[in-house]
């Protein structure tokens, strides 16, 4: 076991290919059993129940038995709370996200409602980042029309990453990227593809929607806007210090691995990214990498280990996705990018190895395709 780890993750540092494909996306297609493009109702609400059955579990026995723990043993006590029931809050968030991309049921109208109030009680935009994770989806690894985790080129990065390129500079960054990088990215769109204006998931005149979507980026706010005033009253009823126990701690958790797994899987040393010259759809869709989260890849209904899969065929519901992605494993071949990494490993290699892009100065032929590099 060991030395197949340690193979897999040589070839994980191996740079992507980036020539065309001897197979097509048919190919892929037909490589995966017809039933795991079904959707099971019954199937999708059973991960659903489950997940809200843990959630009101682990409510329970932290408010019935943390606060009669004796001094000092609850301090040690909330943190794990909140730690688990932040990665069952985000396995909720992954179902509403399927709900997004049409996996979880036959009934978009269905799906629409079940996402957008999970999503809404987890203080995310439902149909705002609908929009723009579809346009991610739809353009994924392109330097000028990616939604998210565009990479600067050395000449646009900001000179303060350079003088925080150590350690110290590392550590606070990633602590601002954990805590506060989801709503950072949001609200100004930060990490995400520039648009030359304000940009933000909030403002319904934002450049990331068009008009006939304006009206759903409202009814998004109008859904935070409702859960929050739920919060604000239960403060006032109970006190911000049991709203923070119970929701905000775990809430943090969850916006914490929301931004790892979606840095980890467009940000490794041997993905590409690409300008027009050299970008199509089928190249972007390779460009992600599939991680492993140990036993949390199950909590997280496999969103993690099945990425590459999920920018093929976004619509296979998470219950098939293992499946299906063993099934086209043998069709690409080396064109298949996956790394053992444990993941708090991997995002501090990470932030040191990938903090620009370049192209590869010996590649006279693709000068359009570009790599990660820490080298200035």
């Amino acid at each position: 076991m060991g030395v197949e780890a340690k193979k897999s993750d040589v070839v994980a540092i191996k740079r992507a290919p980036t020539s065309k494909p001897p197979f097509t996306l048919s190919d892929i297609k037909n490589a995966i059993p017809p039933h795991c493009f079904e959707r099971s109702l019954i199937h999708s609400f059973s991960y659903l129940v489950a997940d809200l059955t843990a959630v009101t579990v682990f409510y329970y026995l932290a408010t019935t038995y943390i606060p009669h723990l004796p001094h000092p043993i609850p301090y040690l006590a909330w943190p794990v709370y909140w730690f688990m029931q932040g990665c069952v809050f985000m396995g909720i968030w992954l179902i509403a996200h399927e709900c997004g991309h049409h996996a979880f049921s036959d009934h978009t109208w269905l799906e629409d409602t079940i996402g957008f109030v999970l999503h809404s009680c987890l203080m995310t935009p439902y149909f705002s980042w609908k929009i723009s994770h579809r346009r991610h989806h739809a353009n994924t690894g392109s330097l000028d029309r990616d939604e998210v985790y565009v990479p600067k080129t050395r000449n646009t990065l900001n000179a303060s990453a350079f003088y925080l390129d150590n350690p110290i500079g590392r550590t606070l960054t990633l602590m601002v990227k954990l805590t506060l990088g989801w709503y950072i990215y949001l609200s100004i769109n930060a990490a995400g593809r520039p648009y030359g204006t304000f940009a933000s998931h909030y403002y319904p005149k934002s450049p990331i929607f068009n008009d006939a979507e304006r009206i759903l980026i409202v009814l998004s706010d109008i859904g935070l806007i409702g859960f929050s005033f739920m919060l604000y009253k239960a403060v006032m009823m109970y006190g911000f210090t049991w709203v923070f126990s119970v929701y905000i701690g775990p809430l943090m958790v969850m916006n914490a691995f929301l931004v790892t797994i979606t840095y980890l899987h467009h940000t490794h040393p041997s993905l590409p990214h690409f300008d027009d010259s050299e970008w199509n759809w089928m190249k972007g869709a390779f460009a992600t990498v599939d991680r492993d989260y140990g036993v949390l890849n199950k909590v997280f209904h496999n969103i993690t280990d099945t990425h590459v899969l999920h920018h093929l065929f976004s619509y296979i519901p998470h219950y098939h996705a293992m499946e299906a992605t063993k099934a086209i494993r043998p069709i690409l071949g080396e064109f298949y990018q996956k790394d053992s990494t444990p993941f708090f490993i991997a995002l501090w290699r990470e932030s040191k190895q990938c903090l620009f892009i370049e192209p590869d100065e010996t590649d006279e032929k693709n000068k359009g395709v570009y790599w990660y590099s820490n080298k200035y």
